[in-house]
């Protein structure tokens, strides 16, 4: 994500112990409110891209298929790898995202699988919509899943979703248990504890210079100068600086200037999605935690995200008590920048003997 991005709330500054504050909706922070390493971690390359290891640059070089699937008359995003008539996966982005968070973890498993990382409606090159419900992507996953052939070996498909996205992986898992093998989260939480929300709630007013309808998100007239704005949200370093590098060129689209003067660069994702999001569905589904959960479900989380503190805090969390958690180190939120090997090694291992 992008500090240009709709803001509801400013954020906590960051703890002495590294950990970030846990909040996936996009923020504004002023220019110096952060460390430089985390305010703008791509500005030191000047649009130059980072020394990445061989390991990043062979998997990228594993080009997925690109195409779109329709769904509830919005043409979403899909990449996709492997062999129809392979076990499924369906990968899903965080907020604000979009299907290329996967592309250098997916192909590390195109050997074994039919995989499949989709973009949000409203996020990388999908449709927006003039609202948004958790019923919907259900739907969406439902439709992405079946229109790129995750369901043609034989066995509902496994649902990984990070942040947001495993919101909606644990939505859909609660509501429709019907639709897939299994659900892993990937550092998902459900909003910080009641106090500190309240605190943030009542900061919300002093928030300035927000993308709304009626105040376009900003146009860079270079793709240096949107590098450097590029930062991820919550706020947290770019562990991997080629892996942001990576992300963030894929989160930009051309269009033209205010001034007529050419084109330039905006994010992808639609800036008014959090005010157009269906707030009376939740990621539990309607009513109260459910205590019936019928799909097996594995939380992976980063040793450095405030997930597990906030919960300990007295946060909101509906995941079935029990449920297998395994931990990253030295990982943030965004796991998948941090320790993108580790992740794939926690995904691989926990698929090779697990729902069974």
């Amino acid at each position: 994500m992008a500090d240009e991005v709709p803001a509801e709330l400013k954020p906590a500054p960051l703890s002495g112990s590294g950990r970030e504050t846990y909040d996936d909706r996009p923020i504004h922070a002023e220019p110096g409110e952060l460390p430089p390493e985390v305010q703008a971690p791509l500005a030191e390359y000047k649009g130059a891209e980072p020394p990445a290891p061989q390991w990043f640059k062979d998997a990228i070089a594993q080009l997925p298929e690109r195409s779109f699937v329709e769904s509830l008359g919005t043409r979403l995003e899909v990449l996709t790898w492997g062999e129809v008539g392979k076990p499924g996966l369906l990968f899903v982005h965080g907020n604000s995202a979009h299907a290329d968070w996967w592309s250098f973890i997916a192909p590390f498993f195109a050997a074994d699988y039919r995989v499949t990382s989709m973009s949000l409606a409203g996020m990388g090159a999908s449709d927006w919509r003039d609202r948004y419900a958790f019923s919907d992507f259900a739907q969406d996953a439902e439709a992405v899943a079946r229109a790129t052939g995750l369901y043609a070996g034989g066995r509902k498909p496994i649902y990984i979703g990070h942040s947001f996205g495993g919101g909606q992986v644990f939505f859909a898992a609660v509501k429709h248990p019907e639709r897939m093998h299994a659900a892993i989260m990937v550092d998902t939480g459900f909003g910080p504890p009641p106090e500190e929300m309240a605190r943030r709630m009542a900061q919300m007013e002093a928030v300035r210079n927000i993308p709304t309808a009626d105040r376009p998100a900003r146009i860079y007239p270079t793709m240096e100068a949107a590098l450097a704005r590029f930062r991820l949200m919550p706020p947290q370093p770019a562990g991997n600086p080629y892996i942001a590098d990576f992300i963030a060129r894929r989160s930009l689209k051309n269009v033209p200037m205010p001034d007529g003067s050419g084109e330039g660069w905006t994010w992808r994702f639609d800036p008014n999605m959090w005010a157009k999001l269906n707030r009376d569905q939740d990621m539990r589904g309607e009513g109260p935690a459910p205590t019936d959960v019928k799909t097996p479900m594995v939380h992976i989380y980063g040793a450095k995200s405030r997930i597990v503190e906030h919960r300990k805090a007295g946060a909101p969390s509906p995941f079935p008590a029990g449920m297998i958690e395994i931990e990253i180190p030295d990982a943030h939120h965004h796991i998948m920048i941090d320790q993108p090997l580790a992740l794939v090694a926690a995904l691989r291992a926990l698929l090779a003997a697990w729902p069974g």
